[in-house]
């Protein structure tokens, strides 16, 4: 084994760069609230071993801290240095902790025995959300695809992403489809911390591919549980809008198509949750087809109120231009869109 040496340590801007394998080695809590997009968790402690060296800390000092850091440790040396081996062909680790601190430190000296060539990232964590944060302040070539509910603007900014142009899917990386009804039948959201990692990475991807345009669809701030960036939501504002139009029954066949597996008390509930605003004629117009398994009538008796807080949030958009897509496949409604006069749009 070579020599000991000082780790590099590198700023967010150039680690970034740089190839290799993105270790996180906080606690697995930490973790889960927000990474490092594409990072790996090794942690150094778990939950309770971090909180018993803070209280510590706290309590008895940095030196008796220290050596409770080192008795936790020992006996996981083998296997953290097993756990790294796995990544010896993928490049220099890339490692972080909170703060580029002893964590960072403890796990880059042993990825040094092993001669794998660590680099910490400088600032830890906290510099790579200080990234994430700014990426939000950058002005941002967006365009919104608007639609009344059941349109199918999520297949359509797929279907364009597939034909090479810009898009950001905010609700697939919400895991959330935007409505009380949209959580249904997708993965646990993720933290709003997170999320905001996951966009401040999809839109430095498009600034790398030289999009001239980036589409997102027209949302509300909320998102499920997780929230759009105030400074993104005000741009998004801003930006010009194309609302999609189908055929009611087109819209209808949609819905069904997305949500008539999801069951009947999941539908049932996710109905109750906006009875206020629905109202009790069509709440229990709505709670009585999902008994009967009526889907179409469910969705019918809930788009109402859905159509008229869309078209009160279009009403705000300063520029607007709209595309009939009734008959066509998500597919084929991109063909047109990129082939019309709305491909500058597109840009």
């Amino acid at each position: 084994m070579s020599g000991m040496g000082d780790v590099i340590r590198r700023p967010i801007e150039q680690l970034r760069d740089q190839p290799g394998v993105v270790l996180d080695v906080r606690s697995p809590s930490e973790y889960a609230r927000g990474h490092w997009p594409g990072s790996i968790n090794l942690p150094l402690f778990s939950d309770a071993e971090r909180a018993e060296v803070g209280t510590t800390f706290k309590q008895k000092g940095r030196e008796r801290a220290i050596h409770l850091g080192l008795a936790l440790t020992g006996p996981k040396l083998s296997s953290l240095a097993s756990a790294l081996e796995v990544h010896r062909n993928s490049g220099p680790a890339r490692i972080y902790c909170w703060r580029g601190g002893m964590r960072s430190a403890s796990i880059a000296w042993l990825a040094q025995l092993l001669d794998l060539e660590p680099v910490i990232l400088e600032g830890g964590y906290k510099a790579y959300r200080r990234w994430a944060l700014a990426q939000f302040d950058l002005n941002w070539p967006i365009r919104l695809l608007g639609g009344r509910t059941g349109t199918g603007k999520t297949d359509l900014l797929l279907a364009l992403r597939d034909r090479g142009i810009g898009v950001v899917d905010l609700e697939g990386l919400a895991n959330h489809r935007g409505s009380s009804f949209g959580g249904l039948g997708q993965p646990p959201q993720p933290s709003t911390e997170h999320y905001e990692n996951l966009l401040a990475e999809a839109l430095h991807n498009m600034q790398l591919q030289g999009a001239q345009a980036i589409w997102l669809e027209a949302e509300s701030v909320q998102v499920g549980c997780c929230r759009i960036p105030p400074s993104l939501f005000r741009q998004m504002k801003l930006a010009p809008v194309l609302e999609i139009r189908r055929s009611l029954e087109e819209r209808v066949e949609q819905l069904v198509a997305v949500y008539g597996t999801q069951g009947g008390e999941a539908l049932a509930e996710a109905t109750r949750r906006i009875s206020r605003r629905l109202g009790p004629q069509r709440t229990d117009q709505a709670l009585r087809a999902i008994a009967e398994e009526d889907w179409a009538t469910a969705c019918r008796a809930t788009l109402e109120y859905y159509d008229r807080c869309y078209d009160r949030e279009l009403e705000r958009s300063p520029e607007r231009r709209s595309l009939d897509i009734s008959g066509l496949s998500a597919e084929q409604a991109a063909d047109r869109m990129i082939s019309s006069r709305l491909a500058e749009l597109c840009a």
